[in-house]
């Protein structure tokens, strides 16, 4: 009995003590990460995705534009930089043709040495093939108004394409509308006067546009 009763208040004291003693912190289920931070290039590169996959192909080769010209890129990312400026001027909605084998052309000759240099040699000759059609047709001999205004525009000539679009009252197509409205030729807004253009944006925002310089 002696030893039972020892027992029992051996076993009280460690119970005690149990429920007595603090708890351990638990361990951090996940260790502490540090943040990425991105580059000017990849911030860039970023939102001129962004704006390609939503249509603004004219913004994103804005902002390109002012990509290149920051002085605190490398040289390799410069001519990237370039080479994504003919791409772009190239693609639909670029409508730059001339402007692409400039880019181009500007990598071949002041970043030769970069890994950029061989994408724009290889693209080089397509863009001056493009131009070269766009030149063909402005000099045949059956040219109408409306095949002017595409060559000039896919030329990247824009302000002589818009010349040509007022001067026969010409209505393009909806791309080039909305190429446009996205480069800054035309605008919403009620306070304008002239024509009214129907424009459809990618996500279906349907706007009625007019020159912008036109009535404010």
């Amino acid at each position: 009995m002696f030893r039972s009763l020892l027992f029992a208040a051996a076993s009280a004291v460690i119970l005690a003590a149990c429920a007595s003693a603090p708890e351990a912190p638990a361990a951090s289920s996940t260790a502490t990460e540090t943040p990425v931070v991105k580059s000017t290039f990849d911030r860039a590169m970023g939102s001129v995705e962004e704006l390609v996959r939503a249509g603004n192909t004219p913004i994103a080769i804005e902002r390109l534009m002012q990509l290149a010209g920051d002085m605190s890129i490398s040289e390799e990312e410069r001519a990237k930089t370039l080479v994504l400026l003919g791409d772009y001027s190239l693609a639909p909605g670029g409508y730059n043709a001339e402007g692409a084998v400039a880019y181009y052309k500007e990598v071949l000759a002041d970043h030769a040495s970069s890994k950029a240099a061989g994408d724009a040699g290889r693209k080089l000759p397509g863009a001056e093939a493009k131009v070269a059609g766009y030149l063909a047709t402005l000099g045949s001999a059956t040219l109408t108004r409306t095949q002017e205004f595409n060559a000039l525009f896919g030329l990247g000539r824009h302000q002589a394409a818009v010349d040509v679009m007022t001067a026969y009252d010409l209505v393009p197509d909806n791309e080039a509308l909305l190429a446009m409205y996205q480069i800054g030729y035309l605008c919403e807004d009620s306070n304008l006067t002239g024509r009214a253009y129907d424009v459809t944006d990618r996500d279906g925002t349907a706007r009625k546009v007019r020159f912008c310089d036109l009535g404010k």
